[in-house]
């Protein structure tokens, strides 16, 4: 599964849900790997995992509006009004509209480090991560 929009989040560890307009054959209990792209590679490049896979603990349909603050947490930006939020999926993501499907995925990671690949820091949580301006 492509995190390109959020890379830093899922390496961080500071995303648990994401919202796509696809993988709808996702069950509960599937494992998946996170990429940072997945496709559109150009000729010699290669998939880029990020750390460890996920598993998917909840899968579900809502519409884009159904956002709230707390799953901007969720979804890695807690910088961002849920308008805000819905403006990047419909926007940026696909041309939607906010009583389109979306399909809400929650997930955890295999390998709970901090940050993928490395042991946590023990300022991690205090100072954020480097991608703080979302």
């Amino acid at each position: 599964m492509s995190f390109a929009l959020t890379t830093e989040q899922v390496r961080y560890q500071t995303k648990t849900v994401t919202r796509r307009f696809g993988w709808w054959f996702l069950k509960p209990g599937d494992v998946v790997q996170p990429v940072v792209k997945g496709m559109g590679l150009k000729k010699g490049e290669k998939v880029e995992k990020i750390g460890q896979p996920i598993r998917i603990v909840s899968t579900r349909q809502e519409m884009v509006r159904d956002v709230t603050y707390a799953e901007c947490v969720l979804e890695g930006f807690p910088g961002l009004t849920p308008t805000a939020f819905m403006r990047l999926l419909t926007d940026e993501w696909r041309k939607a509209g906010p009583y389109d499907p979306v399909h809400r995925i929650q997930f955890e990671y295999l390998a709970n480090t901090g940050i993928c690949g490395a042991a946590p820091a023990a300022s991690a949580a205090a100072d954020g991560y480097p991608g703080d301006a979302r």
